[in-house]
Formats: C-alpha cells, structure tokens, sequence
C-alpha cells in the first residue's frame, strides 16, 4: 500500500481515508480471489468476532459455507463450547441448516426464530424426529400468533431429492423451473438440510470452508483463565479448525504465558491471539508462537474503553503498522472492529489485514443466537452487547459466589444491551456477505488487484477531511 501524497504526520482511521483508482486490467469483479491465506483455511477474509450476541454454532456455520470464519466466544462452558463445534462439523456443506419446530409449536415461537422474509422457511419433525412438512416463512406473517404450526399444513411442499441435484447451477435451474423459491432437501427420505434459490445461487459464487475431511471449519476463542492447555487439547479433541486466545490487552505477560503453553502443544492449529494495536505487540506475541495476531483496542461499535481509559488507536493506522511488522515475521494480522461499511474491510484490506473481524454488523441477522423482537413500530430487531459489559462479565463468571461476581461487575465496561435491527433487505448474514464482498471485490478491480496479496502492494490510499467522507455517502431524500 501506498498513501497518494505525503504520509499522514497522524495516525487515522477509516474514515479519515479513501482509496484511489489506479490502472487496471481486471476485467470483471468475479476474476477476484478474497482468500486470505493466512493458513487458516478460509476463503473469505471475513470473521465473525467472538461475542456472545455475535457468534453461536448456526452463524458459525452458515458463514463457513460460504467462505468466512466464526469464532465461537470463551464465555461457552467447555461442555457447551464442544458441542457447538461438533454441530458445526456435522452441518452440509452443500444444503442450509433448516429451522426445525414440532407441530404444536405456534407461529409466534417460530417468528422469534424466523422473520416472514422471502427464501426463508421452516420444517416440522414429529416426537420421533420425522419430517411432517415444510412451511414458507411469508405463511407465519398471515397467521395467527397463537396458531399451531402443525396446523398450518395443508398439502406438501415440494421437495428436493440430492441426488436429483446436479450441482448449484442445477438446483438454481431445478427450482426456478419449478417456481420454488425455498424448499426441503431430502436424500433416502431423510432431511439433510434446505435450500433457497438465493442460497444455489450463492453456491456458485462462494467457496466453502472445509477442513481435511470436507466439513466446515470452526474457530473458537480462550481466555487467560483457567488451564489454557487442557482447554486448548478439549478444541482440539472436539475438531476446532483455529484456536483464538483473547483478551482485552492483549500486549501483556498472561497473554505470552498463554500462547507458549498452546503453541507448546504441538496442536497443528493456528493459534490467533490479541488484542495489540502496536509493532512491538505483534512481534511479541508471534515470537511466543502465534501465527495470527488480533488488531483493535477499543473501535467496536459495543465497546466503551477509549472514552473509559482514553486507550485505543485510531484503527486504520494500528492495522496499517501491526500488519508490516507482522509480514516481516511470516504473520499475518485480523483487523477486528471498527467497520461499518464495505468501504471499511476494503481499507483494513489494503492497510495490510489478512482478515476482517465483524461483530455487531452481524448482531442483527436471522443467525445470529438471540431471538427476535419487535420495537413499538413492528421493527425486528436483536439484543447485542459488549464482552466488557456487565451482562458479558456476569455471564462469564456466573459459577463465582455473590460477593467476586460483584467485585467482577463492578468495574465493568461496555454496552450491556443495545437494539441491533435486522435490515428488512438483508436479514441474513448471507445478504450481508453479498453485499460485503460485492463492495470488496469492486475495490480490487480499481486497484487492478486479482488477490489480497496484490492488492496490499497495488492499493493507493488518500487522507481526507470530515466533509470528503461524508460527500461519499449517498443522500436518502431528494434536493
């Protein structure tokens, strides 16, 4: 990367900057490669953060399928924590992961689970686990909230038999030709799993993220507490494809203590590690033995420690300086928080990052854990909080007794409940991902870049005023 005029006497972050066209020969947006080959295996520089509200084994899964990386938070009991990634592990890779209710199940619980959105649908299996029938989504928004969902079923819904399906184009063709836009997926009379044409559709575009044996790859995250190794060897055991050890300050004795007891392992895992925002931080902690290193003190959207502690750094220049460092040890660097557009993963991108981190941008979304709720106005929306909050500390260390657990809370920090609306146009972290590396993936091609490697080295970046980000935003009502 290289800035378009003098370098900035400053340090900057994402809106203060803006990306310069250069000469290019790509000729399409679809000739663009996002894989981030940081050894991780994703096809995607894209990863879910390890929040609570954020990241649970349906979010986890759903982004693998289509290239990403979730990282499923410490505060999971270790019981919970290998449970969620073996789910992930046994979801297709092929066919979504369906929405499953019994019959007398009512329309109101499934619209906790499931907006009445186009695409969408729900399945009904009896006591025993049989399949009993299917029911579009836009069906729950014109019944009665109280309505059993057995109720609602009259006739079949078409189905899809695997074997039938040659390939996503195929299935696209298969359903538009049948005028299906969601339907089951079955193979010997078993379900194994749904599929909407936006989802074939996808299929054709995205990667997957597998493992060695063509299962979707999971991350999840460990703290300083407790015995790191035996944690460590549990993720191992349970199939975890990266292990993410996490703290707030991540430049810090612990956190080197920490990654030297996992590295000593010999796990044959990735151990990503942070949070730093500084050179020294980087080589620090890769020295102790990480491969990745988690960029971002205080820019998340739920996060309160810069206006709390006044430390932080502006996070376009801490990516920026972590990610050379990094690159000149054979690292690489995640730059986690701060994005609230697809402008800004493409400038973490050029900055250096090898990937994303996204947290209350995907708060909101069907598969994000939570359930819905409706505002005054019928507005959906999902309760999103910060891991330094006191709802985070209390969950994280509800087994203490009254009086540590108050010592705990006391000084907590962050956002214990926000309201993060679920956009009525992309109401699933898919839409947001088209949208994302749509955005993304148009960067390249005014860098003329065809990978994340090329376009650290071709990207041009502008410094800007206050008035030049918002002359870029578009205007929602006429002049």
């Amino acid at each position: 990367m290289q800035f378009y005029g003098a370098f900035p006497s400053n340090d900057l972050t994402y809106s203060d900057v803006f990306l310069v066209p250069s000469q290019s020969e790509v000729r399409s947006r679809l000739d663009v490669s996002l894989a981030p080959g940081d050894g991780t295996g994703a096809t995607l520089p894209i990863v879910a953060a390890n929040m609570n509200s954020v990241t649970g084994p349906r979010l986890a899964a759903t982004l693998a399928r289509r290239g990403g990386l979730g990282v499923l938070p410490q505060d999971m009991p270790l019981q919970d924590l290998d449970a969620a990634i073996r789910w992930v592990k046994a979801q297709s890779v092929r066919f979504d992961t369906p929405f499953v209710f019994a019959p007398e199940d009512t329309v109101a619980m499934a619209l906790r689970q499931v907006p009445p959105a186009d695409g969408q649908g729900i399945l009904i299996h009896d006591a025993q686990g049989g399949y009993v029938g299917c029911i579009v989504a836009s069906r729950l928004a014109t019944a009665l909230p109280d309505a059993r969902l057995g109720d609602l079923l009259h006739g079949a819904l078409a189905s899809l038999d695997a074997d039938d399906l040659d390939g996503p184009r195929g299935a696209f063709d298969l359903m538009t030709a049948a005028d299906l836009d969601f339907a089951p997926v079955l193979h010997h009379g078993e379900i194994v799993g749904t599929l909407s044409r936006k989802s074939a559709l996808r299929a054709t575009l995205y990667e997957p993220a597998v493992d060695a044996q063509g299962r979707l790859r999971v991350a999840a995250a460990l703290g300083l507490n407790g015995d790191i190794a035996a944690k460590a060897r549990a993720l191992a055991a349970a199939g975890v494809d990266v292990i993410v050890i996490d703290t707030a300050h991540g430049h810090q004795a612990g956190m080197v203590t920490a990654i030297r007891t996992v590295a000593d392992l010999d796990l044959g895992i990735p151990i990503v590690a942070g949070n730093v925002v500084t050179a020294e931080g980087v080589v620090d902690l890769v020295k102790a033995g990480a491969s990745i290193v988690k960029v971002g003190v205080g820019p998340g959207a739920m996060c309160t420690t810069r206006m709390m502690t006044a430390v932080g750094r502006p996070q376009f220049s801490a990516v920026l300086e972590t990610a050379a460092a990094a690159r000149e040890l054979g690292a690489h660097v995640w730059a986690d928080g701060g994005v609230r557009y697809p402008r800004d993963v493409a400038l973490a991108l050029a900055a250096g990052a090898a990937s994303v981190m996204i947290g209350s941008w995907f708060a909101g979304t069907i598969e994000a854990p939570g359930t819905l709720s409706a505002d005054a106005t019928g507005a959906l929306f999902k309760e999103s909080w910060g891991m330094a909050s006191t709802k985070a500390v209390r969950q994280r260390f509800d087994r203490l007794d009254a009086y540590e657990l108050a010592r705990k809370t006391l000084f907590a920090e962050g956002i214990s409940s926000s309201k993060i609306y679920l956009d009525p146009l992309r109401p699933s972290v898919e839409d947001l991902l088209d949208m994302i590396t749509s955005g993304v993936r148009s960067s390249f091609t005014y860098a003329g870049a065809t990978t994340i490697e090329e376009f650290h080295e071709r990207a041009r970046v502008g410094v800007q005023s206050a008035a030049g980000y918002e002359e870029g935003k578009a205007l929602h009502v006429s002049w």
